[in-house]
């Protein structure tokens, strides 16, 4: 790029190019035509190509020129961002916590498993819900302070990483009205008589709701299977079937989807972790985390 091109000029053509001519474009700038034509012409020889032709009263855009107006778009609008964002630093410096989030963990844990550092005075939040095993490249590589997930790290020599546990929840079962009496007569081995709901294996609960019904010498009529445990609830709250979930949610499963509990899936709980990188100073908002159990 010319040494002799500048933001001015940027500026003059984007204005141009946004009011659709030369004379609408000096009316809003406050300034004579001649100057605003001869910025442009500036721009266009500091670049090397044509970025307006006449057209009728006003100009249309080369391709050249349309080339330009995305990338004049793009940086005026991070310029009008500039002064808040330098306002917002200079005032009251955030504290960010890069957070990832195990796409299996239920998504209503995770409000309560930050709350401890959601009362943090200028606090920043931001969530990657992604794979467990990706998130842990990303953690590795310090893009997130820490993880949380509904599994342990598996071990790995290239990898400093700590699995702190945060809680648990036991499992209950639970029925949308329509099926709520066929399924709680004679609980739990109706459910052999009910369709039924269950997360898939890429939880790690799955496998302790397997083993739980197996003891209970129990074959159910697997109508769906979810990855995402609040589809796996809106789907059960429809009607579809009967479907287990963390008893921490009881509340919200009865009120919001109007479900209610069966009974018991004594046995299996689902576990929380936090998944941290080993360092001798760790983010101090992490440790506020680690800190607490659930």
């Amino acid at each position: 790029m010319s040494l002799t091109f500048n933001y001015r000029h940027l500026y003059y053509f984007w204005v141009v190019a946004k009011e659709g001519g030369i004379s609408r474009a000096a009316v809003r700038l406050g300034i004579a035509v001649q100057t605003v034509s001869t910025q442009v012409r500036e721009l266009e020889r500091a670049l090397g190509c044509v970025l307006l032709v006449p057209a009728g009263r006003g100009v249309t855009l080369t391709d050249a020129g349309r080339a330009a107006l995305r990338q004049a778009d793009q940086i005026f609008e991070l310029g009008d961002q500039l002064p808040a964002a330098v306002r917002d630093s200079a005032s009251a410096p955030a504290v960010r916590l890069a957070v990832g989030i195990s796409d299996a963990l239920p998504k209503q844990a995770v409000r309560h498993l930050l709350e401890p550092v959601m009362q943090v005075a200028n606090f920043r939040l931001r969530c990657d819900v992604d794979e467990f095993e990706d998130l842990l490249a990303d953690l590795a590589l310090h893009r997130l302070d820490v993880v949380l997930a509904d599994r342990t790290a598996p071990p790995n020599p290239n990898l400093k990483l700590y699995s702190h546990p945060l809680g648990s929840s036991p499992f209950g079962w639970y029925a949308p009205p329509s099926l709520y009496t066929a399924a709680r007569r004679d609980f739990p081995r109706s459910l052999a008589k009910v369709p039924v709901l269950l997360p898939t294996k890429h939880a790690a609960v799955r496998a302790r709701l397997d083993q739980w019904l197996e003891r209970h010498t129990l074959q159910p009529q697997i109508v769906g299977e979810f990855e995402d445990s609040t589809l796996l609830k809106t789907f059960g709250a429809s009607g579809m079937g009967a479907f287990p979930a963390a008893e921490f949610m009881h509340d919200d499963l009865t009120s919001r989807y109007n479900v209610k509990r069966l009974g018991d899936c004594d046995g299996v709980e689902e576990h929380f972790f936090a998944v941290a990188p080993q360092k001798k100073i760790m983010h101090p908002l992490v440790m506020r985390l680690l800190a607490t159990r659930t």
